[in-house]
């Protein structure tokens, strides 16, 4: 049995400053708070390749087991409420039980995936806390469930936490087809906003409306922001959720209702920051970061998507944790065009 590691010494095709070696671990073993899970699906994310680029905010460890995305079966050490056969999600995050805030602590917080913690690419079975797993929604496939986790905390904790979207509110999600966007697309539609997308490709916004937006516009056309603008109509919007910065927030005034509420999770457009004006702070718009989530966040995300029946989109999915596998799945996440998650099953 095999898990993916980060390597100086890769044995697969993926390789940027750091790459991959499929090898042989010690299964894990379980303390008395902890569950041994066996993974059945991981899926991969951004994050997994800013790791490998060492474009991550944090040390990068070799030997870490990569990924946080993940759906197994508790194999050992069960509870009453999570007994052995029972299949369960990971928490993709420790260290941050309840805060609305932030994390209880500075420094405590971590994301499976980078040493000390697991990770979910990995054919052993893993230790994980119990009170970090919640029973997996039945109406979802392994490939789906393994879709879940981080970024659908991600896309809760800012479209609830952060904008407090309601029935009723006009909200535009920028970027979509990535797996936090989509999330929040579903997310809002199932609460019965008016969700509006963004994205350069048409194709994309077909699909968005087709899961529940009202429209879309093209973040490359010059005349973009009063193609929102016709959207939009005489509304404006309440809420934005946006993971990629940009120009866009000096539109934002003329877009949105006084009072309005941005959640940014990411500027991938560009790191030099967003524009934040006397314009934005006499409508009283406020930008709030959001970061992943809270243990009860999670466990209230998984509950509404079992609630509403939602089922995560899964642009592509693999058989088996080996070579081809995973360097197909990263060779897809680096070029950008897939609409979902990628996820491997094993």
């Amino acid at each position: 049995m095999v898990s993916v590691t980060i390597s100086t010494n890769p044995t697969t095709e993926t390789k940027f400053k750091f790459g991959l070696e499929l090898k042989e671990q010690a299964p894990g073993k379980p303390a008395a708070n902890q569950a041994l899970v066996k993974i059945q699906a991981a899926a991969l994310n951004h994050r997994d390749l800013w790791i490998l680029k060492d474009s991550y905010p944090t040390p990068i460890a070799p030997g870490s087991v990569l990924g946080a995305d993940g759906v197994g079966t508790i194999v050992e050490n069960g509870t009453k409420e999570l007994p052995v056969g029972q299949r369960v999600l990971l928490n993709p995050g420790t260290g941050w039980v309840s805060n609305k805030k932030g994390p209880e602590k500075n420094g405590d917080f971590m994301l499976l995936g980078l040493l000390p913690c697991i990770g979910t690419l990995t054919e052993e079975p893993v230790a994980m806390d119990q009170d970090e797993l919640i029973a997996c929604p039945e109406h979802l496939s392994d490939a789906e469930a393994a879709a879940l986790p981080l970024a659908g905390l991600t896309a809760y904790r800012a479209v609830f936490t952060k904008c407090q979207i309601e029935k009723g509110d006009h909200v535009l999600i920028t970027g979509i087809g990535g797996g936090v966007a989509l999330f929040a697309l579903q997310f809002a539609v199932a609460a019965g906003a008016h969700v509006y997308v963004t994205s350069s490709s048409p194709e994309k916004i077909q699909k968005a409306i087709e899961l529940g937006a009202k429209g879309g516009a093209n973040y490359k056309k010059e005349t973009f922001v009063e193609d929102l603008k016709k959207l939009l109509g005489d509304n404006r919007l309440s809420a934005m959720v946006d993971g990629a910065g940009g120009p866009l927030y000096n539109a934002i005034p003329s877009l949105m209702m006084e009072g309005g509420i941005i959640a940014t999770y990411g500027q991938t457009a560009s790191m030099e920051g967003v524009t934040y004006s006397m314009y934005h702070i006499v409508n009283n718009i406020e930008i709030r970061g959001s970061t992943m989530g809270s243990r009860r966040e999670f466990k209230e995300m998984v509950k509404f998507v079992d609630e509403h029946k939602i089922k995560p989109v899964v642009s592509h999915a693999w058989k088996g944790l080996n070579k081809d596998s995973i360097d197909q799945a990263f060779a897809s996440m680096s070029q950008g065009e897939q609409f979902g998650k990628l996820v491997i099953e094993f």
